[in-house]
């Protein structure tokens, strides 16, 4: 029976969680794992970009039952089968954003990489991990991530490495007494720099990084959320997954999803009451013309992220009983990591939004320092694509119409006088254009990204349509939410803004909340009565029930993490993986 199995390891995403497993377990058997990705794959400058494009650019493919927002479908119905990387969810009292693309969140992500405090798995997490346990694969995967903050610039604001966001947020930090940091992000800024502790590489100029995958030193663009065209962003796809491809052979399949795992018997056959000891097959469809496919396997590593992979063994579980050995703690333990987006609108002092990395900094409110778990959260400051300032200074006239139609015509009235009198210097369309645009909403405005320790109090099921819902206590969590809203107010005087707007999901009668950062659902524990996967050794990561199933990724989590949670799911992946193969990582792939 063993020498039939067509692969010691299938891997299905290739977010953080995958493309650890896809690079360790490639090394240890070479050319004999398979990587499944839903997603597509994005070349050099293959990032769409333009309107048309980018409303192209989600995930809804055919026969897709998730509630998602009338744009996307109108859209469909319009263009047929979208298959983006932006997959976008409409749920009761919170909307999810989540990525289906090769390298998964990397190639939409703001590039943090920060190790929660203690306190964090100190509740509610197994006895056995500890931060201090993970720490030796926070280092490596810090080091493969190529994990540094900004590059030093000098005070002066004509330096391109001088980023006034920064110092804006900085400063706010100061005046309201709390604790600022320059954030660890996985930014290319040159080799010496991103793996060493030599200088960093001129904007914009390109070299082969130390896995052999050409990047771009960061052009300071403000497009890390929409992927960078530049490759200037350490990506998965130029670490992890480029060494498993072209080092270890690593077999890639994109736009294939799968849609079901079943245990196979001692003859190979598929046999639902198996424990997995003999292996398994994974049946995946393809997305570019709808066949059906499957593949037989020693292992399973489900990496689809927290919403793809507790679905996948919801439906394995629940719809095609392929599974049914799964806690009934899946799809528990359900967290947001206290996600919220807001903004601060038209100030007095310079923020300009559209430049640099989209994080750079970070401002404590009581999780690392006087941790206060009712309270505590990050406040980041965010850059956006100066293509969407443009947008902003389109719609600044509606944020004070009075105000701007004054002035538009105070401007048109003097452009006509000085045509009367030629040779004045203000006759000129360029000062016209100059003065309607000198404080444009990007200029001024700063977006204000924040994330704490909501309570993970949130279930994952599915619903009658066999698609994934989630039910969120939303009251329960409003002392984090309030907390946030409070300190952005704060922010907003602190910049002159005449408006403080949360995201629009947010108002009234609304109340949704969006998360970038979904985590939980298949909860790391010590025993399927408190979760789904073992925490414990001998068996780390696998799916209680199981032999040779396991799950990295974000649903791991049993807690909010309060920090941005790639560094955490990329440890926790090393550690894994570490227990599967035998062999201790190192930076060196």
């Amino acid at each position: 029976m063993d020498t039939t199995l067509e692969y010691e390891a299938v891997i299905v995403g290739s977010g953080f969680g995958g493309a650890v497993m896809s690079a360790r377990l490639s090394k240890t058997w070479p050319g004999r794992v398979l990587l499944l990705e839903r997603g597509k794959t994005y070349p050099l400058g293959a990032f769409p970009r333009s309107p048309h494009d980018l409303a192209d650019n989600v995930w809804c493919p055919d026969g897709d039952a998730v509630r998602r927002p009338r744009a996307v479908r109108r859209r469909k119905a319009r263009r047929g089968q979208l298959t983006g990387m932006f997959d976008i969810r409409h749920f009761s009292r919170i909307d999810t954003v989540t990525s289906a693309v090769f390298g998964g969140g990397s190639q939409i992500y703001a590039n943090v990489f920060l190790r929660p405090p203690e306190a964090v798995f100190e509740q509610g997490w197994p006895a056995a991990v500890r931060r201090e346990v993970l720490a030796p694969y926070y280092d490596v995967a810090q080091q493969v991530l190529g994990a540094r903050t900004i590059p030093p610039a000098g005070d002066d604001p004509h330096d391109r490495r001088h980023i006034k966001r920064t110092v804006q947020f900085q400063n706010f930090a100061r005046a309201a007494g709390l604790p600022t940091k320059l954030a660890d992000i996985c930014v290319f800024f040159g080799n010496d720099y991103s793996y060493g502790s030599g200088q960093a590489t001129a904007l914009g100029e390109q070299e082969i990084n130390r896995y052999g995958a050409r990047q771009t030193s960061c052009t300071y663009c403000g497009e890390c959320d929409i992927g960078c065209n530049v490759q200037g962003k350490n990506s998965l796809d130029r670490n992890y997954l480029h060494v498993a491809q072209t080092r270890y052979r690593t077999q890639v399949r994109t736009q294939a999803a799968v849609e079901n795992i079943v245990p196979l018997d001692g003859a190979g056959r598929d046999d639902a009451t198996a424990d997995g000891r003999h292996g398994y097959r994974v049946l995946f469809r393809s997305m570019e013309d709808g066949s059906q496919h499957s593949v037989t396997t020693r292992r399973v590593v489900v990496s689809a992220g927290t919403l793809g992979t507790t679905e996948l063994l919801l439906r394995c579980r629940d719809v095609h009983r392929s599974l049914p050995r799964i806690s009934d703690r899946l799809g528990q333990r359900f967290s947001g990591n206290g996600d919220f987006l807001s903004f601060a609108l038209d100030g007095k002092r310079e923020v300009n939004s559209t430049y640099g990395p989209v994080i750079t900094q970070y401002t404590d409110h009581h999780l690392f320092e006087n941790h206060n778990r009712e309270h505590a959260f990050l406040l980041q400051d965010a850059s956006f694509p100066t293509h969407a300032g443009w947008a902003a200074a389109a719609i600044g006239p509606m944020m004070n119409p009075l105000e701007r139609l004054w002035q538009t015509c105070r401007q048109l009235c003097l452009y006509a006088f000085d045509r009367a009198y030629p040779g004045r210097k203000n006759s000129r369309v360029g000062h016209l254009v100059q003065r309607l645009f000198s404080h444009d909403l990007s200029q001024y405005s700063a977006v204000l990204l924040c994330m704490g320790l909501d309570k993970a109090n949130g279930s994952l099921r599915l619903n009658a349509s066999g698609c994934l819902d989630i039910d969120w206590p939303q009251d329960s969590n409003r002392p984090l939410y309030d907390a946030i809203l409070r300190l952005g107010e704060r922010f907003t005087r602190f910049i002159g803004g005449r408006h403080f707007l949360p995201m629009p999901t947010w108002l009234w009668p609304v109340r949704n909340n969006v998360t970038v950062h979904p985590l939980g659902g298949c909860a790391l524990a010590d025993s399927p009565q408190q979760g789904v996967v073992s925490a414990a050794a001998g068996s780390r990561g696998q799916v209680f029930g199981y032999t040779g199933l396991y799950v990295a990724d974000g649903s791991l989590m049993p807690t909010a993490l309060g920090a941005n949670p790639a560094a955490t799911i990329t440890a926790l992946s090393e550690w894994i993986a570490h227990e599967i193969t035998g062999n201790a990582p190192d930076a060196e792939l």
